[in-house]
């Protein structure tokens, strides 16, 4: 399927996607392990990249408004200042190397989280809400949020984000219902409240109001925008880069520290894989009843049934590359709210080296489009 893109021509060797191939970006949630993201965006706009469509939940909707709410080369400066800033209150690193030491700094750094906060991002309620009951929705949690809101209208254009060249769609959940809902660009302005709505994730964070409705966190349902993506878009090809914060797969836990992490790891995570490989089935299903209906004859085509099958076929190819933030041995299940710079750093490395080493690999610089509708590469897997 052919798209009119707008992207300035770069030369052939650096090139992410083919010729009329929508570049997308699926930004999974996980608080501080966000600047993993931030990382393989660097790496992407420094080969020209231009997405397309970024959808993101949590940690993932404020790097997807950092992405969509400035100009084409700033981009990574924006989230750079961010992360730079949430990272302020310890900028130094651990005294001396080794896996012990490392571990009880990070330790340490995240419990200064949870006592102090982030700066640009939240801070603690005082007086706590449970010393003051039936209060707003909006007031009750661990943590006051307001600090990000300032930071959201400080280093995002909302004017360029909904009027630019880049979709940009943000999971989060109805409070009352339960139901799962994406704030998408095509259908809403976005705004500040959009972005922390998808972020609120309680009880450290408060809903956030929107027409009258309380939302969450979006990963309380699911952590990762893919299937919305594959679901709303049946006529584009598209380059998804789907960057992931927590890993499915994990070592067996050993002590009752691991068993914390691994547990965080396997919910957030969205069983990832799993979830790619029942779109790719359904994306083939859907291409071959495409190719069906065409061969149906004339009275069977106007038919009403082939008309509402035909709505639900799709000729679209699809390639999914994932990049995944790996544990580290001195991670913990603190790791999603520990804020240290050399953390942060750390992971924002990790993801440029990760989508570098992608972006060279001769799998993914000769890859072809998908004959059979989707195809997935994962080739930054150790």
């Amino acid at each position: 399927m052919k798209h009119a893109s707008q992207k300035q021509a770069i030369s052939s060797d650096l090139a992410i996607t083919k010729a009329d191939e929508m570049l997308v970006l699926v930004f999974q949630g996980g608080g501080a392990l966000g600047s993993y993201q931030g990382g393989v965006f660097e790496a992407m706009e420094g080969r020209g990249a231009r997405p397309d469509w970024v959808a993101g939940i949590s940690i993932g909707a404020i790097n997807a408004a950092l992405v969509a709410g400035n100009k084409p080369g700033e981009r990574t400066q924006a989230l750079r200042t961010f992360w730079d800033r949430v990272s302020s209150s310890i900028t130094f690193g651990p005294p001396l190397p080794g896996l012990f030491l490392r571990t009880a700094f990070n330790e340490a750094s995240a419990a200064s989280t949870a006592m102090y906060g982030v700066p640009g991002f939240f801070v603690p309620r005082l007086p706590p809400s449970y010393l003051l009951p039936d209060r707003n929705p909006g007031d009750v949690s661990y943590y006051d949020t307001t600090p990000l809101r300032a930071t959201l209208e400080e280093l995002v254009d909302f004017d360029l984000l909904n009027g630019g060249e880049t979709r940009v769609s943000l999971g989060a959940v109805n409070v009352a219902t339960g139901n799962f809902r994406y704030f998408d660009s095509r259908e809403t302005r976005i705004g500040p409240e959009h972005v922390m709505a998808s972020g609120a994730l309680p009880p450290g964070f408060p809903p956030v109001e929107i027409e009258g409705e309380w939302y969450w966190d979006g990963g309380l349902v699911s952590n990762t925008p893919l299937q919305y993506v594959l679901e709303r878009d049946h006529h584009h090809d598209m380059c998804i880069f789907q960057v992931d914060l927590f890993s499915a797969r994990g070592p067996v836990p050993t002590t009752l520290f691991d068993i914390a992490e691994r547990e965080k790891d396997i919910r957030f995570s969205s069983r990832t894989r799993l979830n790619t490989d029942m779109m790719k089935e359904q994306r083939q299903l859907k291409r071959a009843l495409y190719r069906l209906l065409r061969k149906l004859p004339e009275d069977l085509a106007a038919d009403p049934d082939a008309a509402l099958l035909s709505a639900a076929s799709n000729d679209a190819s699809v390639t999914i590359v994932h990049l995944i933030n790996r544990r580290k041995a001195a991670s913990r299940d603190s790791k999603d709210y520990e804020f240290s710079r050399a953390s942060v750093d750390e992971r924002w490395s990790d993801g440029f080296a990760d989508a570098q080493e992608t972006f060279e690999d001769s799998r993914f610089q000769n890859r072809r489009m998908p004959p059979h509708s989707v195809e997935v590469l994962d080739l930054s897997d150790k």
